[in-house]
């Protein structure tokens, strides 16, 4: 299996409402392992739940993406206990914080793995964190699923590394072809990323190759950091340029910065917004400015699927909007877990199974399945890919107070 990818930004004041949304900050939940001393314990917590690791960003920049995370991640724990859990037993998430950096992630999986005794983890947020968390679990044979995770080259990290989140060059192309079927008359493009992120590298390369294959001409290639917040002098480079499209490949808090410059300077073409930027808490960064920004999509809350209507009911009842991608991806994570590990444990009952027998039995087992998630039907290929069919385009769309609005999908 293998996994890669995500990214974002925050605002300190909007982390802390997501934190307190999802029940917590960092540190993992008050879950401690019933017998621990080496693999050989026995798999449950002190509660008698099964425990999975959620690892994901809680502060930082990059909370913007992982607190939408933790929320589905917690959706699901709150279904799926409610319909018997694995055969009887609760699930608990454990949780450890990721925050925005390796060494977070690092951090992270090895106290789920070694202090935790988790089964399983979902995470990390970041492809970047990715490249270097997941070998960590690869070493240990633990079963990584990466709910946020789209750079190249994550589900080929090692055997217990799989992702549900489609990988980048399936889904941003889409945004593209958007793009022309609003304004078939574009020709000339402009394209900015951050160069010291892995999946926005990734992407932005996708992308660029994208423009190439519609025969349009890239202008300029613009670079900047994640950290960063003036972004005056690149777009005034690009705009010179006169482009009729620009695509950003950023975080939601630097890539909604750039989006809210670009349109103070003068720029009024499309725009088209990666993965970064696929997350409401963007609107809060560009404000009105972010009217009419492109993003494609892996998943979307119209989808007719029964999961997906009881996942989107149960999040609107909760927050009184939409559900974004990130959340229905991270619910699908857990749903993968919860469904081979039922289907393991008619096999052979789990509370018998050594933890790190378990952690091997679980891998083979959620690979092989097939699942009905938010995303719609997904499973995986050999190396831990995700296999998805349904994808769509959403357009930002603010509310005429220009601090709220929605993602509209394109039909």
């Amino acid at each position: 299996m293998n996994n890669a990818i995500a990214q974002t930004t925050a605002l300190l004041s909007t982390c802390a409402l997501l934190l307190t949304g999802c029940g917590g900050g960092g540190g993992s939940v008050t879950n401690t392992p019933n017998t621990t001393t080496n693999n050989t314990t026995q798999t449950t917590t002190t509660s008698g739940a099964i425990p999975i690791g959620i690892a994901l960003a809680q502060t930082s920049n990059v909370a913007l993406l992982g607190q939408e995370g933790f929320v589905g991640a917690r959706i699901a724990e709150k279904y799926f206990n409610s319909k018997g859990g694995i055969n009887g037993t609760p699930i608990k998430l454990v949780s450890q914080d990721t925050s925005g950096d390796e060494a977070g992630a690092i951090n992270a999986f090895q106290t789920l793995i070694n202090k935790d005794k988790v089964v399983g983890i979902v995470g990390p947020t970041l492809s970047q964190q990715a490249f270097s968390a997941d070998p960590v679990a690869e070493r240990a044979k633990v079963p990584v699923i990466g709910a946020s995770n789209t750079a190249n080259g994550i589900p080929e990290i090692g055997d217990y590394v799989a992702r549900v989140s489609a990988p980048v060059s399936i889904v941003a192309p889409n945004s593209l072809k958007a793009a022309l079927k609003q304004n078939p008359q574009i020709k000339k493009v402009a394209v900015f990323y951050a160069q010291n992120d892995a999946f926005n590298k990734s992407e932005t390369e996708i992308f660029q190759k994208a423009v190439k294959e519609q025969g349009l001409k890239l202008v300029t290639v613009q670079k900047f950091q994640t950290t960063d917040t003036d972004f005056q002098a690149q777009a005034t480079n690009a705009i010179n340029l006169k482009p009729d499209l620009v695509i950003i490949s950023g975080l939601a808090a630097d890539g909604g910065n750039l989006v809210r410059q670009l349109r103070e300077l003068g720029y009024k073409g499309i725009i088209i917004g990666g993965n970064g930027l696929n997350t409401p808490n963007v609107l809060s960064v560009c404000k009105a400015l972010c009217d009419g920004v492109l993003i494609a999509q892996a998943y979307s809350p119209e989808y007719p699927g029964e999961i997906n209507k009881i996942f989107r009911q149960a999040y609107i009842e909760q927050y009184k909007k939409e559900p974004a991608q990130f959340t229905g991806q991270a619910f699908a994570a857990v749903q993968v877990y919860v469904e081979a590990l039922k289907e393991l444990d008619k096999k052979s009952k789990i509370s018998t199974l050594p933890l790190d027998k378990l952690r091997t039995e679980l891998n083979k087992q959620l690979l092989a399945g097939k699942y009905d998630t938010p995303l719609g039907e997904i499973a995986f290929t050999p190396v831990g890919d995700v296999i998805q069919k349904e994808f769509y385009v959403a357009q930002i769309k603010m509310d005429k107070d220009g601090n709220t609005g929605k993602f509209v999908f394109i039909k």
